[in-house]
């Protein structure tokens, strides 16, 4: 999935989504554009400006297409169980190249996404290529044996111990294994959208 000029695309949506704009160097450069920046008055955005923005800013950060966003949003509102949000949520947190992301295993959501296209990964010891497959509870993740000797993991154990795992992963360091838990997902003050404008987005 091609993305494109990152800085710019954060500075528009007004967050940073892309793991190179969550640094101190791009918090410093962008506090200094605005305090250099003239003042304009700017109309109050609109309702549906305001769901707009935060369901690019939801797709850009798990860099799902359009199609693919659409169709996890029209699935969580069809589900009986928890709310729409957390029905999104859930459904993007499982997706195969989050998972391996979210355990430090590869550094940005694109490479994680990219490693998983190539074969790289097995889940319940089958080899899987799509980089949306959806892990559920009790789901084991391994690197693939032909695999474990690439460059992209020389570092992968060090990675893993540093970065802290959300509670629904776990990493077995005997068996070089992430496993997934059940968990509740729910929102957290952390998010850099609002799922809720996502879902009404989708409820127009």
């Amino acid at each position: 999935m091609k993305i494109g000029p990152k800085y710019k695309i954060a500075r528009r949506l007004q967050a940073p989504i892309f793991e190179k704009t969550q640094t101190q160097k791009y918090s410093l450069r962008e506090e200094y554009k605005s305090r250099n920046k003239k003042k304009f008055f700017r109309k109050p955005k609109t309702d549906f400006a305001i769901q707009l923005n935060e369901k690019q800013k939801a797709r850009m950060f798990y860099c799902v297409t359009e199609k693919q966003f659409a169709k996890y949003a029209k699935q969580a509102l069809i589900k009986k169980t928890n709310s729409p949000a957390v029905n999104l949520l859930k459904s993007l947190e499982h997706r195969l190249d989050n998972v391996v992301w979210r355990a430090g295993i590869l550094p940005t959501h694109l490479s994680a996404r990219q490693a998983v296209s190539h074969g790289h990964f097995l889940v319940n010891g089958k080899k899987v290529y799509v980089p949306s497959f959806s892990v559920k509870s009790g789901d084991r993740i391994n690197i693939r044996q032909g695999s474990k000797q690439n460059k992209l993991f020389n570092e992968m154990e060090n990675k893993i111990i540093e970065t802290t795992l959300p509670d629904w992963l776990s990493w077995d360091s005997n068996k070089k294994e992430l496993s997934v838990k059940e968990k509740t997902f729910k929102e957290t003050p952390d998010l850099l959208f609002n799922l809720d404008q996502v879902i009404e987005y989708y409820q127009r």
